[in-house]
């Protein structure tokens, strides 16, 4: 089965916080796809946590480095704008977050994320809660 995966979880490889031993599971247990998307939120979360001190430069160099490195299956995003648009409209969340969500139902896949109130968003919808399960 494909798990698809969004920057809260990859996140999780590289920064200790609740969730990690489960994120880095995903790694060895299952095949992974993401949007494209994921590694330019990933180095945005990266250089953040850098400019506010939380890790070094290097780390966050280094932490880029290593989510590039796991494999995950880049899914290009133009094919699932319209989709992602539709359910941010109708979830009321951003299109960004709702990519994961309409590439994991092109691919017939579950969404993997530590975002709560996306995952609560998504779950309350009856078309879409098998589609989402929380990191953990």
């Amino acid at each position: 089965m494909t798990l698809v995966v969004d920057a809260s979880v990859a996140i999780k490889w590289i920064m200790v916080e609740d969730g990690t031993p489960a994120a880095n599971q995903l790694i060895v247990g299952d095949a992974l796809a993401a949007p494209d998307l994921l590694f330019i939120e990933c180095a945005n979360v990266l250089r953040t946590k850098a400019r506010r001190g939380d890790i070094s430069v290097g780390v966050a160099r280094q932490g880029l480095e290593i989510i590039d490195a796991v494999p995950i299956r880049s899914v290009p995003t133009r094919p699932h704008v319209a989709a992602a648009q539709a359910i941010a409209l109708e979830l009321d969340r951003s299109a960004y977050d709702a990519l994961y969500l309409a590439v994991a139902l092109a691919e017939k896949a579950t969404l993997i994320t530590a975002d709560a109130n996306f995952a609560a968003a998504v779950l309350a919808r009856p078309g879409y809660a098998n589609s989402v399960r929380m990191l953990g």
